[in-house]
């Protein structure tokens, strides 16, 4: 709360009138206007059916679709092992999240312990990828508010974090470094110091966005008293994330249900006063911080031990073991064919992403791959407060309401 509430007295100062959206006759001829499917500002491939009044929103629509790619219908026909680097692309900038949700949900049908070593590898993973995803909103956001520069800097940190994801699993993107029963690897030599050396560095990078932007007279016309949407409105259609805490909510399942150890680390929840798009946009930046602290006392806090569960039934044998062993041999070979079975049941297990709760739904029918597979995908339900966010704004709020939104179409979509 104290960092939301910093930003907006450092932006006091600045005269900023309230917007009205005076109509000189009730009688103007509406105007449909199509939005996409293909336009810079739409973060994505979404089309928005916009109702307009002169400059003024009327009414909005939005058309979905256009990136679908029926995985959830093809996890259905993979086994457990294989869903994992096939969840991870649909929200493509929260990939180590869609891999956490899902692995999750398996890993309590078959109530598989999994080690602290791992849980806290986990924790730093998921919020450097909290930290990327937000640097990728907000560079792709002050582009549509003309803050041009803010990209190239936002970039510049997203890729001494991809270098990290790669350092630590040997890909930049879709790592598939979440595995059922713990991590992939553990980290290698010179890992921690990279990721330490980020982190002593971050805070002031922060701070950095914060001396371009909250006395940026244009950008806080763009975004302070614009669109603003009540809690109850937010509760009422399912909103969560960052969106429901900016208009107060702190409601945030880290601390709300806790999964991975997330209780074993202090860190504050952000929360604004205004629901507004500065409330929106002065969240995600303190976010970023505490995600900062988190990651920072994993790696204080690491502990020794195992990396993934020893249950030889899910987990591959170690590398070594396989020019040696021909057990070790005979299982990696039908586990990464056959795969292993999954007790009959079924289990949603929430988390919370960038924007805001996902969660995956996993029921099984005592096979090798999973009956049913859904993802509840926060892009998708928050989509639904953009009309009410908008109506009777003008189609320029609108732009910097969607970006605000931060919506991931391949999340979306699925």
């Amino acid at each position: 709360m104290s960092e939301v509430s910093e930003y907006r007295r450092q932006e006091e100062s600045v005269d900023l009138s309230v917007r009205t959206q005076p109509i000189e006759s009730p009688e103007q001829e509406l105007l449909t206007l199509n939005m996409g499917p293909h336009h810079p500002a739409t973060h994505g491939v979404l089309r928005l059916l916009v109702t307009l009044e002169g400059e003024v929103v009327r009414d909005l629509k939005p058309v979905i679709g256009y990136v679908h790619t029926g995985i959830e219908k093809t996890a259905e026909d993979k086994s457990y092992w294989k869903v994992i680097p096939v969840v991870e692309r649909m929200d493509y900038l929260a990939y180590y999240f869609n891999a956490m949700a899902f692995c999750g949900a398996v890993e309590t049908l078959l109530d598989l312990e999994i080690p602290k070593r791992a849980q806290y590898l986990r924790v730093i993973h998921l919020e450097l990828n909290r930290i990327m995803s937000h640097l990728v909103w907000l560079g792709t956001s002050a582009l549509d508010l003309g803050a041009i520069s803010m990209f190239w800097y936002c970039f510049r940190e997203r890729e001494t974090i991809l270098d990290l994801f790669e350092m630590s699993s040997g890909q930049r993107m879709h790592t598939r470094y979440i595995q059922v029963g713990g991590v992939f690897e553990d980290i290698p030599s010179g890992w921690e110091a990279k990721c330490r050396a980020f982190l002593a560095d971050m805070p002031n990078r922060i701070d950095q966005y914060g001396d371009l932007l909250n006395r940026n007279e244009i950008v806080l016309r763009r975004l302070r008293g614009v669109c603003p949407l009540d809690e109850q409105t937010l509760l009422d259609l399912g909103v969560t994330g960052p969106l429901l805490r900016a208009a107060g909510n702190p409601w945030d399942l880290r601390k709300a249900a806790p999964y991975s150890s997330y209780d074993d680390f202090e860190f504050k929840i952000p929360v604004g006063t205004q629901g507004d798009n500065y409330d929106r946009y002065a969240v995600r930046v303190a976010e970023m911080k505490e995600s900062v602290k988190i990651v920072q006392q994993a790696l204080d806090g690491l502990p020794e031990g195992p990396y993934i569960t020893d249950d030889r039934k899910v987990a591959l044998p170690p590398r070594h073991e396989l020019a040696t062993s021909m057990e070790a041999l005979i299982h990696h070979f039908k586990l990464v064919t056959e795969g292993f079975r999954v007790p009959p049941g079924e289990v949603y297990y929430p988390i919370e992403g960038p924007r805001g709760e996902l969660a995956c739904f996993v029921r099984s029918d005592g096979s090798s791959k999973p009956a049913r597979v859904h993802m509840r995908d926060p892009s998708f339900v928050n989509l639904q407060a953009t009309a009410p966010m908008v109506r009777d704004a003008y189609i320029a709020d609108l732009i910097a309401t969607l970006a605000m939104l931060d919506p991931i179409l391949g999340g979306i979509d699925r």
